[in-house]
């Protein structure tokens, strides 16, 4: 008898079934997994929104000879380049004279800045007042009467410390800087406002602009004026005049120097204090530059009681003398004493020199004219750019004219300016021709400009722009398309799914190739019987 072995099937179709089913099954959800996993991951590196850090605020008190204005300044928290792109907000004038007037009563200072003080408050977020950086910068004002009265001056800045340290600001110090560096930080300002330093592409990305060129800066305050531009390669850098400035990822060689005694008001009285030195009489003087018909009187101690004329004082001095002055409106006269107030000889005929021996390398691009020689322009009529035989007939118009007749030429008249102004005119004059060695051809590059759109032409913001140097830039703020711990969670859900789906079919791989294993042998065995 023969037996007949048949060879039976190793898995059933049902059986077949059964694992060709959970291997679709399991290959599905493992694509739907990773294309899961790539689109949320492309979408949330690439979908995502770079957000600002919100914006900075910091406030400035210019503490002039004559007057104090509060500057409210704000910055993105990013910066650009290291330095905070700042604009103006808000500007208030505080009552009364400078805080170099205070020296005597330092304790009243407070009282002035209070009203000013309390609109600041609301101009700044409220939750931003411990983080808002307050500095206040005294000038010329406040350098005289240190080195007249270092004891004086030391007690106004305490007692301006002790009010700012009440306030809800990051008081960050009351401190006179230098003539060099008002004179720094006014070029900083003018040139920051006129976009040759930042200024927006077609993408509205701050980029420096190709080809611009810097602006000089003059500034005229009540006791100092300042000059200010980027020298030529032929300069004199051992002098302490000239210093480098970096701003934005450039670098500038810059001279600069201040004048302290020729301020406005400083200048004026040494003007006063010579012509009393020529007068016959020294209770009784004449005053070509201010107009006819005009008289008042002062005191003595009104023109000696400055460091500025100091060596002008008559050796009979009594500060409570009174001295009256009577107006003339002698336009060719009052041009020609005006220029005594200045040391013009010293230079020798040096075209590197301005005056009083004063270094100073030749003069070169466009400037912008400031603060009191704005104003004193402004009264004449002018502004902008115009020629020198411009302001010089305009001056010798204003210097001509009866008192009775200034009110109706001044917009805004006031006693003190109005009086002064041919003497300023002829001031400026001098200082810019004979002194900063202007031309009929260059003086109409000289811009007299009060403010560029809403921001004032100080040395205050060019302050508060070298500032934000100082102050740590914040990190742009990220808004994501999906919330982190959502994206987390369907991140980990996925991986997850992914992998049991690779574990699931190497498993079904593995039980596969074993079975095969074993119906390899059970063939080979019946293949051998």
């Amino acid at each position: 008898m023969f037996t007949v072995l048949t060879r039976q099937p190793c898995e059933p179709a049902g059986l077949k079934a059964l694992y060709r089913t959970p291997t679709i099954i399991a290959v599905v959800v493992l694509l739907v997994s990773i294309v899961v996993l790539v689109s949320i991951t492309v979408i949330q590196i690439h979908r995502q929104e770079v957000l600002p850090p919100g914006l900075k605020y910091g406030i400035v008190l210019d503490a002039g000879s004559s007057r104090t204005t509060v500057y409210v300044y704000q910055w993105p928290a990013e910066k650009e380049n290291n330095t905070g792109v700042v604009s103006q907000t808000f500007k208030c004038s505080v009552k009364g004279s400078g805080i170099s007037s205070y020296g005597n009563n330092p304790q009243d200072v407070p009282k002035a800045f209070e009203d000013c003080m309390q609109k600041v408050k609301g101009q700044v977020p409220s939750r931003l007042h411990r983080s808002t950086p307050i500095h206040l910068g005294a000038t010329a004002g406040m350098r005289l009467l240190r080195l007249q009265n270092e004891t004086a001056a030391n007690e106004v800045l305490e007692s301006i410390q002790s009010y700012f340290k009440s306030q809800p600001f990051d008081f960050r110090g009351a401190q006179i800087i230098s003539g060099q560096e008002e004179g720094v930080y006014g070029w900083i300002t003018a040139n920051y406002l006129m976009g040759n330093f930042l200024e927006k592409n077609l993408w509205h990305m701050w980029v420096h602009p190709h080809g611009v060129e810097t602006i000089g800066a003059l500034d005229l305050g009540g006791a100092s004026t300042q000059i200010s531009f980027v020298a030529g390669e032929k300069v004199d850098l051992n002098t302490s005049d000239i210093m480098q400035v970096s701003l934005y990822g450039y670098v500038y060689t810059l001279y600069t120097h201040s004048f302290q005694c020729y301020g406005r008001n400083e200048a004026e009285k040494k003007f006063l204090a010579m012509l009393l030195q020529n007068s016959p009489t020294k209770t009784h003087l004449t005053n070509p530059c201010y107009p006819r018909d005009y008289s008042t009187s002062f005191t003595m101690g009104h023109v000696f009681d400055s460091l500025c004329t100091a060596d002008q004082r008559p050796e009979s001095y009594n500060p409570d003398d009174l001295i009256a002055v009577d107006g003339t409106g002698d336009a060719s006269l009052c041009n020609a004493k005006v220029a005594s107030v200045f040391d013009f000889k010293a230079c020798r005929d040096q075209e590197t020199c301005s005056f009083d021996g004063v270094y100073q390398p030749k003069i070169k691009g466009p400037f912008v004219a400031f603060a009191g020689f704005y104003y004193t322009a402004s009264a004449l009529n002018l502004s902008g750019s115009f020629s020198l035989d411009t302001f010089n007939s305009s001056t010798w118009n204003f210097c001509s004219q009866n008192w009775s007749e200034l009110p109706l030429l001044l917009p805004k008249f006031d006693e003190v300016y109005a009086r002064s102004y041919c003497f300023s005119a002829n001031y400026i004059y001098h200082l810019f021709v004979n002194g900063y060695k202007f031309t009929e051809e260059t003086w109409p590059q000289i811009q007299f400009k009060k403010e560029v759109g809403n921001s004032s032409i100080a040395w205050s913001l060019g302050y508060m722009l070298s500032l934000t140097n100082q102050i740590p830039a914040e990190s742009p703020l990220i808004r994501l398309p999906i919330e982190p711990p959502i994206f987390v969670g369907i991140l980990a859900f996925f991986t997850a799914a992914a992998l049991l789906c690779l574990a699931f079919l190497a498993y079904l791989c593995s039980a596969s190739r074993k079975k095969r294993r074993s119906q390899h042998a059970f063939d080979h065995a019946v293949d051998s019987e």
